[in-house]
């Protein structure tokens, strides 16, 4: 639907930015092949990384990929059911993947996964090891095109004689971060570190 198609770089871009998983769409031996996989952004850039040997990052390196992101936002409950719906923000980006090869710009893309995902994290933890960054391959791609899908609100139903005796709305979802769980080795008395408590919310 021509309506719910925007392709400004503020709402694709915020959409990304909430979303935590990317789908990765790629071509793998005449096949079509779909990953899901954390990632970081900066700017028109989208960074993504993988174990040397995995399949992504053996395959799609100068080669077009699809990427997706959804975020689900509530069921549609209609009168009818050829009218329920979702409301939810989606973007498609292609582009080709390029897998970086210099070391700074490859920590530089590992952060910007890393603060993707656990803002304020990377500042916290040992730096990786030059056989961890070895065994790691970090692809960088590029939106070369890109458009946002979102619906909100109710239904659109068509009414029909004695609709108006049956309920509809919306059933919104949220996703929600939690109180951390400490591993088990972890002292009792570490607290959380803050980064965790920013994110959570937990103090």
């Amino acid at each position: 639907m021509r309506d719910r198609g925007h392709y400004d770089a503020a709402t694709i871009h915020a959409i990304l930015d909430e979303a935590i998983v990317a789908h990765v769409g790629f071509i793998d031996a005449d096949r079509p092949v779909v990953i899901p996989m954390l990632f970081g952004r900066d700017g028109d850039r989208l960074f993504l990384h993988g174990a040397r040997k995995g399949r992504i990052t053996s395959t799609a390196d100068g080669a077009a990929v699809c990427i997706t992101v959804t975020l689900v936002d509530g069921i549609v409950v209609a009168r009818s059911m050829f009218d329920a719906s979702m409301n939810y923000r989606s973007v498609v980006i292609h582009g080709i993947a390029r897998e970086i090869e210099v070391d700074a710009d490859r920590l530089h893309a590992l952060r910007c996964i890393s603060d993707h995902v656990l803002p304020g994290r990377w500042d916290e933890v040992r730096a990786p090891l030059d056989k961890e960054l070895k065994g790691t391959s970090v692809l960088e791609v590029t939106i070369d095109a890109a458009s946002a899908k979102v619906r909100q609100g109710p239904s659109n139903d068509d009414r029909m004689p004695g609709d108006d005796d049956v309920w509809a709305g919306v059933v919104p979802i949220r996703t929600i971060m939690d109180a951390p769980i400490p591993d088990p080795d972890v002292p009792a008395d570490l607290p959380v570190p803050r980064s965790l408590r920013r994110l959570t919310g937990f103090e």
